[in-house]
């Protein structure tokens, strides 16, 4: 079976033109839909990309737009709830600092990349229904029109239509238990160096650093049994909501005072907490999913957009080397198990912010925390070898054991 040479990339925000630009790498010709009349650089609020994901943007190009629109925090430091310091992290001297920006900085600066390196992009274009053929992939659009080519990529988000027609039993979000809530403080809210990311944990839980203008960025949450709708939660007025966050972190240092000097007219209404559980199928015949359609860690994790980027190389390096089915399997094979790992982690994270019972988790060291998860690195020199080639030379070297980490060893 011949290899892959164009794709439709279905869904235009983060994944979606880093998947592109990464198959332009590969030598694969794609074309984006996204399902919006226009482009989404009006959406999200703030997001970090870490070394890893900044390594990923690297391999496609885009490493260099994306540091022009966000703010190095080389810095992290973990507190509890009364202020008193637990642990400070400066990095690794090796990796580049994590970076912070808005989610449309980040979206704005791939997007346009994608564009000066020739990516086409169709808005408007509503996935309703994919057809296989022994020489290619049809996808019929809400408007009637159709599109063919060799695969077909869902980049198609958290709720991903693609998804559905891989798999018409596969899992929808799960919900985290908390109302994600970010805004901006006064400068004087709180002590906060530059280039610091602040983590205060405790009978609740707010992160915040202090961006180029001087301002503090925090984040926040507010526990709720039942979901709201992201819809729903715009229908409370932002001095309604301030005033429930104010509420909740009252004694929390310095929660309630970077609150009470929060400006009602900066806060992001992020909605519901969520994350992809584990999808059972990732791929069939000439579809397969990337980013948060396949994989979406939540928030608590830190590593949505760098995931999505990450696994946007690996699919385009495994559709660079072989036919499409042995491709996916590939693709599936190098990046399951890291992303499930993180996504667990989020989980018990999300659940200890619900106040739940039993699931608040112990703190790590920054060692521990960071390492397994920054320094990821993907040879995008290195050639993938289809499952049963790896398999066999794999056995002729003797069984594998488990090592600490859940990694596998050679006797």
């Amino acid at each position: 079976m011949r290899r892959a040479t164009t794709a439709l990339v279905i869904g235009g925000g983060i994944a979606g033109p880093a998947t592109a630009l990464a198959l332009a790498r590969a030598g694969i010709r794609a074309t984006i839909y996204e399902a919006h009349p226009g482009a989404a650089d009006h959406v999200g609020a703030m997001l970090s990309l870490a070394p890893n994901g900044l390594a990923a943007l690297r391999i496609i190009g885009a490493d260099g737009p994306v540091r022009a629109v966000g703010h190095p925090v080389p810095r992290v430091v973990m507190a509890d709830g009364a202020g008193t310091h637990r642990a400070a992290f400066d990095g690794f001297p090796e990796l580049p600092a994590t970076l912070a920006m808005a989610r449309m900085d980040l979206f704005r600066a791939l997007a346009d990349h994608a564009t000066a390196a020739g990516v086409p992009v169709e808005y408007g274009k509503s996935l309703v229904a994919a057809e296989d053929a022994p020489d290619g992939i049809t996808a019929t659009f809400a408007d009637g029109t159709t599109a063919t080519a060799d695969v077909l990529i869902g980049a198609d988000g958290i709720r991903s239509t693609v998804r559905t027609l891989i798999d018409p039993q596969a899992p929808g979000p799960e919900y985290g238990g908390v109302l994600s809530f970010g805004g901006y403080s006064a400068e004087t809210a709180a002590e906060a160096e530059p280039g610091t990311m602040y983590f205060a944990f405790g009978r609740t839980f707010i992160g915040y650093w202090r961006v180029p203008d001087g301002r503090i960025c925090w984040f926040a949450s507010l526990p709720r049994t039942e979901p709201l709708t992201t819809a729903e939660v715009g229908r409370v007025s932002p001095a309604d909501w301030l005033a429930r966050l104010r509420a909740r972190y009252a004694g929390h240092v310095p929660g309630e005072a970077l609150l009470a000097a929060a400006d009602p007219t900066t806060l992001m209404a992020v909605g519901p907490m969520e994350r992809m559980p584990s999808v059972p199928r990732w791929h069939r015949r000439r579809m397969v999913l990337v980013g948060d359609a396949a994989h979406a860690p939540s928030s608590s994790s830190g590593q949505g957009a760098s995931l999505a980027v990450e696994s946007a190389v690996e699919l385009a390096r495994c559709l660079r080397d072989l036919p499409h089915p042995e491709a996916f399997a590939a693709y599936e094979r190098l990046r399951r198990p890291r992303v499930e790992m993180i996504g667990g982690d989020a989980a018990v994270k999300n659940r200890a912010k619900a106040g739940q019972a039993g699931d608040r988790p112990a703190m790590p060291t920054p060692e521990q925390m960071f390492a397994p998860v920054h320094r990821h690195h993907i040879d995008w020199q290195e050639t993938v070898r289809p499952l049963a080639e790896r398999s066999v030379e794999e056995g002729s070297r003797g069984p594998a054991r488990r090592v600490a980490g859940g990694s596998a060893a050679v006797s």
